[in-house]
């Protein structure tokens, strides 16, 4: 299956990482900060996986805005063309909520009403990057065949 992870926005990267941790046990790489158009964000994966878990500490009007609580945010895919991949989900009327492509992130939030929550796209050629930053030594993943997804 090509989903790698469930993200969250949380108002508070530290607390949810402690939760989680005391909760479930849950073992965490090293935080990072980012950045993209005029949003800074701090972003955190679980590890081992896959499945990972996700925490996206975002300020407000950003993609990760939890200033009003935190929330469920997406299920993350790895597709093989993400452009296939965003034109197919928008022709099924699941509409880009957030599109990183404009700013040489090749990947995007896909809004799905019944589960009030999105589905991420992710190029499978950032994979190994991902791998490298969050999971070293980690086995390569699925993505989703776009091709064969919309011959369906």
């Amino acid at each position: 299956m090509a989903l790698y992870h469930v993200g969250f926005a949380v108002p508070d990267l530290p607390a949810a990482m402690r939760e989680l941790r005391a909760a479930a046990g849950v073992k965490w790489a090293e935080p990072r900060p980012g950045r993209i158009g005029d949003w800074d964000f701090r972003i955190v994966f679980s590890r081992p996986g896959p499945p990972f878990v996700e925490l996206v500490e975002g300020g407000p009007g950003s993609p990760w805005d939890a200033s009003a609580g935190p929330r469920f945010h997406h299920l993350g895919y790895w597709t093989d063309d993400i452009g296939a991949g965003v034109r197919r989900l928008e022709k099924q009327g699941f509409p880009a909520e957030f599109s990183g492509c404009p700013f040489g992130r090749p990947y995007a939030y896909h809004h799905l009403k019944s589960i009030g929550a999105n589905i991420e796209l992710v190029d499978a050629v950032l994979q190994p990057d991902f791998l490298a930053a969050w999971q070293p030594g980690g086995e390569p993943m699925d993505a989703l065949h776009e091709r064969a997804l919309e011959e369906q």
